[in-house]
């Protein structure tokens, strides 16, 4: 314990703008951290393997050493720190101990802050600093600072039923219709969703899927830090908390019921973890664990600016290992785009993507609308004044150009980022689908509840690459699918020109700030990428 401490790259974070620190943690009260370490270099985005690898050959070629972890465990219990778990595949260790042990080994000055979307919470700003030895070995330590890194769309419920006055709600099987889905219900495919927040309602999905005439599917909770809650649970808390529960629970039974509607027979398992940096790490770790089974698709709805200044360098680098692993083993991780246009609630002037949608290892989920009447409809991209979030409804597509994440190669696709000097970075999204009017009929606490956003054109291409997969030869399956849109099949066009309806018409821009927003055009462009599914020729091109 005397060997001098140095600081962890990547893991410095500013005082959270909008919160207040008023006091010091309880020295006394317990810290669950989870500490990530290193392991051999993973392949980059343009040297994926054709075939997915196995989780035996994950763990061997790509995962921690042994000794590293027995290294880290020695010295952090010389601190009075337990270790609790020991992934070598994950490259991660879980770690608890008081508040007072955690500041003797990351000198981390743990506080409370309070700010008024949050309330209390635990926090810590500036650099950590690990013991001297394990420089090098340890690459991030999540969990010191529970402030909040996930947000998704919700809005109240007379803006939603404002949006879906003009046309009916689409049902299964009008989605089905819509997007040319291929036959079938999905069975034996694994589909995962992340969630970090709310609870899960097993008679909404009962009484929807009675409405809609499908199976009801097998759904598994798995909590990873956070058990969701019951209704009952919810309507215990006190009446903030309650209603900030119910809209995230409103929120977790959409992703649902979209993925049961279109995948009855499918196995679903919805993972909850907090909305920490260590929530979303614990989360990829466990699904890409393959316990309690290997999906063929993680269906993401939430996501903040990737330069938002909340973030963590090291945070941002492992959640992006993680998705890079999922890509390995041939898991398709779908990410919503965004809700809140070019600007993504950072009203600094210029244009900003929404991550983990930003990351080269994901496939990257647009949102469009449909305008008209019944009798003839056009869809086009996602866009409702003033073109973000607001408590009396808005809100377009996310989409444009990383900041961060380089182009990998095979995104082949000229677009050009709003930001004057910016790099040439990965462009997002790669595709869309109904995101806005007329919503989605979906039931929230036994009533009729129509919803969207780019949180629900995800679970929806998740559904369709498990309906997919469930019907390719052996060979064909389980791969990641967001490199395989750019590469030219047969007929000498890529297979997301060949497998995507156009969208041409429409725009993101945010209202006030940026105010200019990407726009549609023929071909792939950074709003709906190349476009909406039309699931049989995703299935003959694949």
């Amino acid at each position: 314990m005397s060997a001098p401490h140095v600081a962890l790259k990547g893991s410095s974070r500013p005082a959270k703008s909008d919160a207040k620190r008023i006091g010091d943690a309880d020295p006394k009260s317990q810290v669950e951290v989870t500490v990530s370490l290193r392991g051999p270099s993973l392949p980059g985005a343009d040297n994926l393997p054709s075939a997915a690898i196995s989780h035996e050959d994950f763990a061997s070629k790509y995962g921690a050493r042994q000794e590293d972890a027995d290294k880290v465990a020695r010295v952090l219990q010389g601190y009075g720190l337990k270790i609790e778990e020991v992934s070598l595949p994950g490259r991660s260790m879980r770690v608890s101990g008081t508040a007072a042990a955690m500041d003797s080994a990351f000198q981390a000055h743990l506080g409370i802050y309070r700010n008024t979307q949050q309330g209390e919470y635990r926090g810590r700003e500036g650099e950590l600093q690990i013991p001297g030895e394990l420089e090098g070995i340890v690459t991030g330590v999540f969990g010191l600072d529970e402030r909040r890194m996930a947000r998704r769309k919700s809005q109240t419920t007379t803006a939603l039923a404002a949006v879906a006055a003009k046309l009916a709600p689409l049902t299964p099987a009008d989605l089905e219709k819509r997007y040319n889905f291929p036959p079938g219900t999905a069975a034996g495919q694994q589909i995962a969703i992340a969630e970090f927040d709310g609870g899960y309602f097993a008679d909404d999905l009962q009484a929807f899927c009675a409405k809609q005439g499908r199976a009801v599917p097998a759904v598994t909770t798995v909590a990873v830090g956070l058990k969701p809650l019951t209704l009952a649970e919810i309507q215990q808390l006190p009446p903030q908390q309650r209603t900030d529960e119910l809209g995230a629970s409103m929120e977790v039974m959409m992703d649902v019921q979209i993925v049961a509607g279109l995948c009855p027979q499918a196995g679903i398992f919805v993972y909850f973890a907090p909305f920490t940096e260590k929530g979303w790490v614990d989360l990829l770790n466990k699904v890409m664990s393959g316990k309690p089974d290997k999906p063929v698709t993680l269906s993401v709805s939430w996501g903040l600016a990737e330069d938002a200044p909340d973030w963590s360098d090291a945070a941002r680098t492992e959640i992006n290992n993680r998705l890079q692993a999922a890509a390995l083993l041939g898991i398709t991780v779908c990410v919503a785009s965004g809700d809140d246009g070019s600007g993504d609630q950072l009203a600094d002037g210029r244009a900003h993507v929404n991550f983990p949608s930003s990351s080269p290892f994901v496939l990257s989920v647009g949102g469009t609308m449909l305008t008209g009447t019944p009798a003839k409809v056009a869809e086009q991209v996602w866009w409702e004044a003033p073109g973000e979030r607001t408590n009396k409804g808005g809100g377009a597509t996310g989409g444009g150009v990383s900041v961060l994440f380089a182009r990998p190669k095979w995104q082949s696709v000229s677009v050009k980022s709003l930001n004057n000097g910016s790099i040439d970075g990965r462009v997002l999204p790669d595709i869309a689908a109904l995101a806005g009017s007329p919503l989605y009929d979906l039931i929230f606490l036994g009533r009729d509840f129509p919803n969207g956003g780019t949180s629900a054109s995800t679970p929806l291409w998740a559904a369709l690459i498990a309906r997919v997969n469930s019907i390719l030869p052996a060979g064909k399956r389980q791969r990641f699918l967001a490199p395989l849109l750019y590469q030219n099949g047969a007929n000498g066009r890529p297979l997301g020109a060949s497998a995507c309806q156009d969208i041409t018409a429409g725009q993101n821009a945010s209202h006030p700030q940026p105010g200019v927003g990407y726009q549609a055009q023929a071909g792939y462009d950074a709003v709906t990428g190349w476009g909406v599914p039309n699931g049989a020729a995703l299935l003959a091109g694949l």
